[in-house]
């Protein structure tokens, strides 16, 4: 269940985009591993690396496998990766 009270940075908010972006055109979404994220957003591994740890714990984004992580919900909007 995700952490309703978390408010993601604004460098979380730049992985969520990531993460969902795709869904509305019907293409496939949701999973990525770190490289990609680095290649989609402006930030460095390091960064992408905290905000997966923060969404992770949250419980906004889980690890699927070693270095593929998956959106599974935004509370503040109800959307999950479902």
């Amino acid at each position: 269940m995700p952490n309703e009270n978390y408010e993601p940075t604004a460098k979380d908010e730049q992985v969520l985009d990531a993460l969902k972006a795709g869904r509305d055109a019907g293409q496939p979404w949701g999973r990525a591993n770190p490289k990609w994220l680095v290649e989609q957003t402006d930030l460095d591994k390091g960064n992408i690396e905290f905000c997966l740890r923060n969404l992770r714990n949250a419980g906004w984004v889980k690890r699927v496998a070693r270095g593929l992580y998956e959106f599974v919900e935004d509370p503040r909007t109800c959307e999950g990766g479902d």
